[in-house]
């Protein structure tokens, strides 16, 4: 018999090894709690700095330059009209490339500093939703969001069924919605939109659940023996990933249920 064996098969082998379970699960909980406050504190700062924009972007005072029946102050016309609109709507992008290309080679610290600082960008190029849909329907629609995201991920967590193999799946489907809303650009059409929203909503919802066991998964089989700052770092990646998934069914959702105004 193998020294496993003799091992389990004594009372103090099966100690050690429900003793090894219970430090691997305490550790787990915590990786886990450090990724979703991550993730939420980005949440946070996104929708601060949203809403610090439209506000600074918007006037109750007639002016000349309005969308709407929003009037523009300056800053608004810069932000919202102008060609710099562009630079916050791509910086994000960027930005994300480079924190996930760059992570290994940061300390922890800086990753964190640049996970929240994209967040805030991430913010910034979202505040034009509020002049486009109804607050109430932007609210409704963002807890319809945080309910379905916390649904989804707790059975990315719990289930025992191996969803691995949905993972390259998934990312086809999520290449195929970036290509199909990059041509809709330029067909302005209401039905492939509605399609294209329709089908990232399905995808984004089995990224939510399939990152969920990949960064459990990753954590037991990896980090466990690992921890420091690799751990922390595979913290910030993993927040990061959620966190656009959240950001990704929130405005799919919101094209979809909210109320223009």
């Amino acid at each position: 018999m193998s020294d496993l064996d003799r091992n389990y098969a004594s009372p103090f082998g099966r100690a050690a090894g429900r003793a090894d379970a219970a430090t691997v699960d305490a550790g787990l909980r915590s990786y886990m709690l450090k990724i979703y406050n991550y993730m939420t504190i980005g949440l946070a700062i996104t929708g601060l700095a949203a809403m610090g924009v439209y506000m600074a972007a918007t006037s109750d005072v007639a002016t000349a330059a309005r969308i709407g029946n929003t009037y523009l102050t300056p800053f608004g016309v810069a932000m919202f009209v102008s060609p710099l609109k562009w630079l916050f709507i791509l910086a994000p992008l960027v930005m994300v490339f480079a924190i996930s290309f760059g992570i290994n080679r940061l300390r922890p610290a800086t990753a964190q500093m640049l996970f929240w600082a994209f967040a805030a960008l991430m913010g910034v190029s979202l505040s034009s939703i509020f002049l486009v849909y109804t607050h109430t329907s932007i609210v409704r629609v963002f807890f319809i969001t945080a309910a379905s995201f916390g649904a989804l991920s707790l059975y990315g967590y719990t289930t025992k069924r191996d969803m691995s193999g949905m993972g390259s799946f998934l990312i086809m489907g999520l290449f195929g919605v970036i290509i199909a809303s990059v041509v809709n650009l330029f067909l302005a059409s209401s039905m492939l939109q509605f399609i294209v929203s329709v089908v990232g909503v399905l995808v984004f919802a089995g990224l939510t659940a399939w990152d969920t066991q990949r960064l459990k998964n990753d954590y037991i089989y990896g980090y466990a023996s690992q921890g420091g700052d690799i751990a922390e770092r595979a913290a910030i990646t993993g927040a990061l990933s959620l966190y656009l998934n959240f950001i990704n069914l929130f405005t799919l959702l919101l094209q979809l249920l909210g109320q223009r105004d």
